[in-house]
């Protein structure tokens, strides 16, 4: 592709309604807020947590409504409710009360869910074994099993909206809620649906889970550096990050307000590694988005990397864009915004595309934080300070272990 863009033949799929929770605060305002001005959540954990690193969310303030329009009996009636279930339930009433879908009658027939996660509910689970193992018991909590289910946020959403379309999760770790927001555009462009409530939530900041990823021997010991020299590894988040999407036509029939258009996605598998990244796999991912949304290699974006702040990752990834864009590179601007949120796991593809497109709407790229200074191998364009960049598109990245890659297009429209 040469000329300046390529106009995609395939219906569009709008971006009305965007909702989130981490680290940074409840609500897509506090946390554009807080990563536009560079100020991140990573912090040293508490206990029943692990000693470590982390961007865990503040149980809510005393009176707070964390889940307004939904009364006392009808939360009693979804049963237990695991922090991912309520990490999802929270930013998706404020997806769709932001898209003004709420009571829509499209909800209940023309609506799906689709939802990312990179594991079930992991604290109930570990509340389970502690009985079990620890002490003795020979019961757990009856809901132990509907409420740690990987399905569970997705069911739990269905009911909290009155949705009786197709509701289901997709699991593919790092990159589930990327999978799924472009899953879900594929499901519009189809006409399967005229609306998907579509994200991911992850609630991993519990003390078996890091333990396990300490074993992995990823986790920094301080902050998390996205292609900074001296990076030392990961640091976990947790959230949720729910959007609507619709068909144009659904969307102007009702006069819906559009946040932007989800224009492309592209998706590969390295069939190499669990953990190992592979340059052609990343390259391949980047490269089918762009076809897919018919946007040239040289038009200025955004691009929202998955810089992990790990030393392979980070290298790997660099060596992909420059692969990629070539001497077109430098018309773009780099932003890792892990290094404010952290890695969410499955709801960090689609937080991540959230503050892309935030980004967009504003003409300001927000800043890559933590940063010591340039690492040769990872000679990208970063935006280290807030900077007015203001292109019309977006291309954020998602690379998970096992080789499973899902890249993004959006535009401002």
């Amino acid at each position: 592709m040469t000329q300046a863009s390529i106009e995609s033949a395939a219906p569009r799929v709008l971006v009305t309604g965007m909702g989130c929770v981490s680290g940074l605060g409840r609500g897509v305002a506090a946390n554009w807020a807080r990563v536009r001005e560079g100020r991140g959540a990573i912090r040293p954990l508490v206990p029943p947590a692990p000693a470590g690193m982390g961007a865990w969310v503040e149980a809510p303030a005393d009176g707070e409504d964390r889940f307004p329009g939904i009364d006392a009996q009808r939360l009693r009636r979804l049963g237990k409710l695991d922090p991912i279930s309520a990490f999802a339930i929270e930013a998706a009433l404020e997806a769709v009360a932001d898209a003004g879908l709420d009571g829509h009658p499209s909800l209940e027939r023309r609506t799906a869910i689709l939802l990312g996660c990179g594991s079930g509910g992991n604290a109930t689970i570990e509340t389970a074994y502690e009985r079990l193992f620890a002490r003795d018991e020979s019961r757990v909590h009856p809901q132990t099993i509907p409420s740690s289910m990987i399905t569970a946020p997705a069911a739990h959403l269905a009911m909290v909206l009155g949705v009786h379309g197709a509701v289901f999760t997709l699991s593919s770790a790092c990159a589930s809620s990327a999978h799924a927001l472009g899953e879900a555009m594929h499901m519009i462009r189809s006409g399967r649906a005229d609306v998907v409530v579509a994200g991911g939530a992850e609630a991993c900041l519990t003390r078996g889970s890091m333990v396990g990823w300490q074993s992995l021997g990823v986790l920094s010991p301080d902050t998390c550096r996205p292609f900074s020299c001296d990076r030392r590894g990961i640091v976990l988040g947790e959230g949720a990050a729910v959007l609507v999407l619709e068909s144009e036509a659904h969307a102007r029939a009702r006069g819906g307000h559009v946040h932007g258009e989800l224009a492309g996605y592209g998706l590969s598998s390295d069939a190499g590694h669990m953990t190992a990244p592979d340059i052609a796999g990343i390259t391949a991912a980047i490269r089918a988005a762009h076809e897919d949304a018919g946007l040239a290699f040289d038009v200025p974006a955004l691009v929202s990397s998955h810089g992990t702040g790990t030393a392979l990752n980070d290298k790997a990834e660099a060596a992909a864009l420059r692969q990629v864009y070539g001497h077109h590179l430098e018309r773009h601007r780099v932003i890792a915004t892990k290094s404010a949120h952290g890695h969410m796991i499955g709801a960090t593809g689609a937080i991540e595309f959230i503050l892309g497109m935030k980004a967009l709407a504003d003409g300001v790229a927000p800043p890559v934080l933590n940063h010591l200074g340039p690492d040769p191998e990872c000679d990208l364009p970063l935006v280290l300070e807030p900077e007015a960049f203001a292109p019309a598109v977006l291309v954020s990245s998602s690379f998970a272990f096992g080789g499973l890659n899902a890249v993004l297009v959006g535009r401002r429209v």
